[in-house]
């Protein structure tokens, strides 16, 4: 039986990004082979419509390009993600780098001009202070070679 990984399910091609594109990485597809992949997308959990206006994170809260404060989306979101990886028994999550959601180490800084900053989104911090292992895709080949 094949170890479960949580991963975006944008970086699977799924088109739930914020804009209602995607972020496929092929070398996701390199993982099935080890792993039993479990899409998530803490977003649409929280019920944010695709497509909906771009949002950093800004300290405690998430804000979209408008100004709206979605937070509440991006915490129930997260929750959801959470809940997914118990009920799926992982502690492995592979997330879009960057993300105000899935963002594990760096995210955007809140002023929507590409500035990466240090920090997590909202659910990559959840899953990792619930003992979840967060990578990112550029760390694709780490989960790879994990004996």
């Amino acid at each position: 039986m094949k170890e479960k990984l949580l991963v975006s399910a944008c970086l699977l091609g799924r088109n739930c990004k914020y804009n209602g594109g995607n972020n496929y990485t092929p070398a996701v597809e390199t993982l099935k082979e080890r792993y039993e992949l479990v899409p998530v997308c803490p977003e649409c959990f929280g019920g944010l419509p695709i497509p909906h206006p771009p949002s950093e994170r800004v300290g405690d809260k998430v804000l979209s390009k408008t100004g709206e404060d979605v937070t509440a989306a991006f915490r129930l979101g997260a929750e959801k993600t959470l809940e997914a990886a118990r009920r799926h028994g992982t502690a492995l999550a592979l997330l879009k780098e960057r993300s105000p959601s899935c963002g594990f180490g760096a995210v955007y800084d809140g002023t929507f001009t590409g500035t990466v900053v240090p920090g997590n989104g909202v659910a990559a911090e959840l899953l990792a202070e619930n003992g979840v292992a967060v990578y990112g895709e550029s760390r694709i080949q780490e989960l790879l070679d994990r004996a």
